[in-house]
């Protein structure tokens, strides 16, 4: 049992407010996921031929300089970086590959938990509230966010096996729900050259949806793929650099439930998480049906 918020902004006049306003939608799903707690929020994106990485090490203490240090001397890049809690967010010019590649030789005990021009991932065990303090949630500003709360029923309880899981292109997931399939795919999606770091089933999908949309599908067409080639009950909200999108399985055995104004989209677990958002007593309010896919994304 877990809980999952998800929040795109139409107005930008709100986008200052993004984690003062997500922020209590992820708290509100404690009771359903106290053994961890994670999110993605997107926002000032990098170009130029940069790229934008979140690093994260299980010690608050870990000298990520010296990694840095290490890695511009021998991958010859740039590589800036923003320590918050036990995590790092990098802006470097070298290629995602090479610094995933660089870092499991190297640092093996740091993880690569998101990759992209626009997307931040921290994540962590621990109380939600506890997880939101530590990484100032609160204060943050963007364009849109996606959490998951965890009440682990398989893999390990650890920041790694946390949610979200990115596995590249500024897209990532969260799940409500477990897939029966997972191993199977994981071996195919290996051959296809995707990696992994955890055995949990969420990391697969991410990897799968990732997968397709490098093979040229929209997001939407990914999704559709997924119903197909996903085994399993789901609710998922994956989040892209433009929006996010909410899917749930054939019979939809997972709680999803949408919210919209003319401000905001929202999707959580259950309506109590979108309850205190400005406006949420006049929204368009409605249970996501079965395979039906609902995506939200600005314009190019």
């Amino acid at each position: 049992m877990c809980g999952i918020v998800g929040l795109y902004l139409k107005n930008r006049d709100l986008q200052p407010k993004l984690g003062a306003m997500f922020a209590p939608m992820l708290v509100e799903m404690t009771n359903r996921g106290p053994d961890s707690a994670g999110f993605a929020i997107y926002r000032d994106a990098v170009n130029g031929g940069r790229m934008k990485l979140t690093l994260a090490h299980d010690d608050e203490g870990f000298d990520w300089h010296a990694l840095a240090r290490s890695a511009e001397a021998d991958l010859a890049c740039s590589f800036s970086l923003e320590v918050i809690a036990n995590h790092a967010l990098v802006i470097t010019d070298a290629d995602e590959g090479a610094v995933r590649t660089y870092v499991s030789e190297h640092f093996p005990d740091v993880n690569l938990i998101g990759a992209g021009h626009t997307v931040e991932i921290f994540k962590d065990t621990g109380l939600p509230a506890d997880v939101v303090r530590r990484f100032n949630l609160s204060g943050a500003a963007g364009t849109h966010a996606i959490g998951h709360t965890r009440m682990a029923t398989e893999s390990a309880v650890n920041p790694a096996g946390s949610h979200p899981f990115s596995t590249g292109d500024d897209l990532c997931l969260v799940h409500n729900g477990s897939l029966s399939n997972h191993n199977s795919l994981r071996e195919v999606l290996k051959r296809e050259g995707m990696s992994f770091r955890t055995e949990n089933d969420t990391e697969v999908a991410a990897a799968y949806f990732t997968w397709r949309m490098r093979q040229g599908d929209s997001l939407n067409q990914a999704l559709e793929a997924g119903i197909r080639d996903l085994d399993g009950f789901y609710t998922f909200c994956i989040g892209t650099a433009r929006g996010f999108a909410v899917l749930r399985d054939p019979i939809a055995c997972k709680h999803a439930v949408l919210a919209e104004t003319d401000d905001w989209v929202a999707m959580a677990t259950e309506w109590r998480a979108i309850a205190h958002l400005p406006g949420s007593a006049k929204a368009k309010m409605w249970e996501a049906a079965p395979r039906t896919v609902y995506s939200w994304e600005a314009s190019a």
